[in-house]
């Protein structure tokens, strides 16, 4: 298990719990007294650290090297009824963007989200989750394809932005997730949209418009990185904790100012920490959320999606 540093005094609390217990095993000293003192620290520093996290450290969660990514969940999920579908039918398969039919009990979805890499090799194949203009292609193709058939969108978004290469924008960039955006508004099943980690600029919202949005406890959403604020703002990225802050990028925030319809709840210490139980929350986020939308006719669900858009960033004075 990797550590934050904010998380270091809960590994030094985890590190004398192990050689407390070590030292029972391999001695006839009793030490479950010991091993009880420490468990009760252990359990009252996390809840002290992760009850008052700073959205700095939650935007270091939502990058934790061990916190599972959009394959992760749709294989928890779905099983052995994941079908990958691939290709833009243009150019190429974007391997940063990752889709396909699957099943939660007997409801089929179409899953899409951005795919990150486990270790160098993969973060490279992956291209770090930066989808290409022909990954927002593949996407909207497979929505495209859900509408068809009747059956309704998930997309599990988690970028550090679209991919900003000059191929890219040769390519065009902009105009693929500026059509998937319009196209998104008005399809015809229901979509339900989850951030599970990053959820940054325009590479989000190319697969980010939904009936409901949803984000993870420890996820961020933002048209752009502390860092990169940071970097504009004040030429550094030293500050990055305060553009953080000021960016109001936690899924509590985006709540209160209605970005998003809802926040699922993670483990204590992040959905890395219990994956099981993450996986259980997402799950049965995605099935509520569909009882909500599977009644409503396609006019209806156009018009109600048009009108939440609509009413973004209007306020009474």
């Amino acid at each position: 298990m990797e550590y934050l540093e904010f998380e270091l005094p809960i590994k030094e609390l985890e590190d004398q719990l192990q050689k407390c217990r070590i030292i029972g095993e391999e001695s006839e000293v009793d030490v479950t007294e010991t091993c009880s003192q420490i468990e009760k620290k252990l359990v009252d520093a996390q809840k002290d650290i992760y009850k008052n996290l700073t959205p700095w450290q939650r935007v270091q969660l939502s990058r934790h090297p061990n916190r599972p990514y959009t394959l992760d969940h749709i294989n928890a999920i779905c099983g052995d009824t994941f079908l990958e579908l691939h290709g833009d039918r243009n150019i190429k398969d974007d391997k940063a963007m990752i889709g396909g039919l699957g099943k939660i009990g007997d409801q089929s979805f179409m899953f899409i989200g951005q795919q990150k890499g486990y270790n160098t090799k993969t973060r490279q194949y992956r291209n770090f989750g930066m989808a290409n203009p022909e990954g927002y292609r593949k996407a909207l193709r497979l929505m495209k394809s859900a509408e068809k058939f009747g059956i309704p969108v998930v997309t599990l978004i988690d970028t550090p932005g679209a991919y900003p290469g000059l191929e890219a924008e040769e390519r065009g960039q902009g105009e693929a997730i500026a059509r998937n955006i319009l196209e998104m508004t008005r399809l015809k099943v229901p979509i339900i949209a989850i951030v599970i980690g990053e959820g940054a600029s325009g590479g989000a919202l190319g697969i980010g418009v939904g009936d409901k949005v949803l984000m993870l406890e420890n996820s961020w959403y933002s048209v752009i990185s502390p860092e990169n604020c940071s970097s504009i703002l004040w030429r550094s990225w030293e500050f990055k904790e305060q553009a953080a802050k000021a960016l109001k990028l936690t899924a509590t925030d985006a709540m209160k100012i209605k970005v998003v319809d809802g926040v699922i709840k993670e483990p204590l210490g992040g959905a890395h920490r219990d994956r099981e139980k993450t996986f259980s929350a997402v799950s049965s986020a995605i099935l509520k959320s569909y009882e909500e939308l599977k009644n409503l006719s396609p006019t209806d669900l156009i018009s109600k999606r048009m009108d939440k858009y609509e009413n973004m960033g209007v306020y009474k004075g």
